[in-house]
């Protein structure tokens, strides 16, 4: 019993101690179920964070990618070379035209030999050492501007300009941009060119010549001299006005250019004007010098000009002033020279003269007159004012003439004939006529829309040098269009002359402006080119009779003849005709016995204002004189 017992407690404490360990094993067996549990969760968690941070990079490397495309691609797609460089002197990017502009190969800029890019690049440039310490500056201070545009020496010109890039508000990288100016810098320079040479003879003109003489004064030596000479071509009007202004044109070219020949190395010839010539003798030891260059000018002369069939002989009139006998400054030095001119031509012309105190104080007036009226239209000196033409018959006022006016500060009014003929001369005619007929086309606009006029017209002078030029036609037909004025409301007046100049040219030009509508008046009729048979030639309709043969009209059976024949001669050929010049009653009533119907004269209204000529259009009443009608 013991015996069995023991074996039941021996069999009891084995069991006890299996369930013990069956126990432990099981615990065991379920926290290592729970710890790979966990374990695998964290590696799959791991594995899925890895994953998820892989697909990111991928994402931010598209995303870089599409950026770093972006950029390369606004880069490419300007016209201005770019180029990126840190602050290391390193180069983080450049476009294509950055290359192509400086013409550095791509494998060069990415083999990053820096000093041999340099070089090459500055190798191209106009002043080589100046940019090269440009450069050296900027590497030694980075903040360095290059403000002045880039030369090369192949002709073009790049402006260059740079910006601070910042990371964190710390400076990163320099972005610098090269733009090419080089067709905008020509342009610029031909216009500069335009705005100080003559566009003819290509000589400096009144104003580079003045800023060269300016500058030559002020940097003269001690004890020197120097010489400004006034030259002027004698009777040269006479060939514009017989052979016409081309071959006047080619004269002109061929003068400048024989004159050129004449002078010594750092002389300067310019053109003042028309017919007149600028000569600087910028060093000169005496009169000597300046009377022995004088002499060759007058030798050179003598051999004529020969132009196509024509062997033209011209002489001309030479003033002189010497610095510092005839005056320190360029003004005094230029008007005692143009004085002396004027002296030498009142004593018969083909002659150079030094200035003296004696000399005629007019001349110096002419040449203040010339200097200012350069300057007038710029300064609006100038004015238009208007004269009405009357019809006898009705009463009415059928046209406006425009008419020149310069109303000088210090003078006052100067009558056109005292500065129309320098206007002709030195050119300033062209700008001038031109402004008159836009002014003149809009002023009779606004009278046509504001005083309900709608069939008033405007009649303004062409003069001899606007009618020769090419672009005449085209010119009309655009100050017509800017200035909404039909071309029926517009009558152009021409002299006789001026259109004798060149028949066949004045019937293609009458006939092209016949053609647009626009009506032609033969002004001053009766006092120029003598032959009548362009009368039937020309397409004009209206002549003018000079105020002339109106002046004498009621003590000159002569003048009444003349009147009466150009009267008749008008009606035969279906032409209105306009007497200028009316001033009395009498003169009113023999014209309107003789059959002239439109009149214009000092008897109507002096030449107004456009302000005053407003009120007189408004204010217009036509009261009956002699079974006749005058403005009130």
């Amino acid at each position: 019993m013991i015996l069995i017992f023991g074996v039941f407690i021996c069999l009891g404490i084995q069991l006890i101690i299996l369930g013990i360990l069956n126990f432990v094993l099981s615990k065991f067996r379920h926290q290592t179920l729970e710890n790979y549990e966990i374990s695998h969760k964290y590696e799959e968690s791991l594995f899925k964070k890895m994953r998820l941070e892989s697909a990111e990079r991928q994402r931010l490397q598209i995303e870089l990618e599409k950026i770093l495309a972006l950029q390369q691609a606004t880069l490419n797609s300007t016209t201005d070379g770019i180029l990126i460089v840190d602050n290391l002197g390193k180069i983080l990017a450049y476009n294509q035209t950055f290359l192509q502009m400086w013409q550095i190969p791509e494998l060069l800029i990415k083999s990053e030999s820096y000093s041999q890019i340099l070089r090459l690049a500055i190798k191209q440039l106009k002043n080589p050492r100046h940019y090269l310490t440009i450069f050296r500056k900027i590497s030694q201070n980075p903040d360095t501007q290059i403000v002045d545009a880039i030369f090369f020496k192949n002709g073009k010109v790049f402006e260059p300009y740079s910006q601070w890039t910042y990371i964190s508000e710390k400076k990163f990288a320099t972005v610098w941009s090269f733009h090419n100016i080089t067709a905008e810098k020509l342009v610029l320079d031909r216009v500069n060119y335009q705005n100080l040479h003559d566009s003819l003879t290509h000589l400096p003109n009144r104003e580079l010549f003045k800023n060269i003489l300016i500058a030559s004064l002020e940097k003269i030596r001690k004890n020197c001299k120097l010489a400004v000479c006034f030259l002027d071509l004698d009777r040269f009007k006479k060939i514009n006005e017989t052979l016409g202004y081309a071959i006047g044109d080619q004269l002109l070219q061929m003068v400048s250019q024989r004159l050129t020949e004449c002078l010594r190395e750092g002389d300067i010839v310019g053109r003042w004007g028309g017919d007149e010539f600028t000569i600087l003798l910028p060093e000169i030891s005496d009169v000597k010098d300046v009377n022995f260059i004088q002499d060759q000018i007058f030798a050179a002369f003598k051999q004529g000009f020969k132009i196509g069939n024509h062997h033209l002989n011209i002489s001309l009139s030479i003033g002189i002033a010497i610095y510092p006998l005839h005056g320190k400054d360029a003004e005094t030095l230029m008007k005692n020279a143009d004085a002396a001119l004027y002296s030498v031509q009142l004593q018969g012309r083909n002659n150079y003269g030094l200035y003296h105190t004696g000399i005629n104080p007019q001349a110096s007036e002419l040449f203040m007159l010339e200097n200012s009226l350069h300057n007038a239209l710029e300064r609006q000196e100038l004015e238009v004012y208007y004269q009405p033409q009357i019809n006898s018959s009705t009463g009415e006022i059928t046209k406006m003439e425009a008419l020149l006016r310069w109303q000088h500060p210090e003078i006052g009014l100067i009558p056109p004939a005292n500065f129309i003929p320098i206007a002709e001369e030195t050119g300033l005619i062209l700008p001038i006529s031109e402004w008159v007929l836009k002014t003149a086309c809009l002023q009779t606009k606004a009278w046509q829309n504001d005083l309900n006029l709608p069939s008033l017209s405007i009649a303004v002078n062409l003069s001899t040098r606007q009618f020769q030029q090419p672009n005449l036609v085209g010119m009309i037909k655009q100050i017509l269009s800017e200035t909404k004025l039909k071309t029926q409301y517009l009558e152009l007046e021409l002299t006789e002359t001026a259109a004798m100049q060149d028949v066949e040219l004045t019937k293609k030009i009458l006939s092209e402006l016949g053609d647009i509508g626009i009506t032609i008046s033969i002004d001053d009729f009766g006092t120029g080119y003598s032959s009548l048979s362009y009368l039937k030639d020309f397409p004009i309709h209206a002549l003018k009779i000079d105020r002339s043969f109106v002046r004498n009209l009621a003590n000159s059976n002569s003048d009444t003849a003349i009147i009466t024949a150009i009267i008749a001669l008008a009606n035969e050929l279906n032409l209105a005709v306009v007497a200028e010049g009316v001033e009395t009653e009498e003169q009113f009533d023999l014209l309107r016995i003789l059959d002239c119907e439109v009149m214009q004269g000092y008897l109507f209204s002096y030449p107004l204002s456009a302000e005053d000529a407003t009120i007189m259009l408004k204010e217009y009443q036509p009261k009956r004189v002699r079974n006749s009608f005058l403005v009130v």
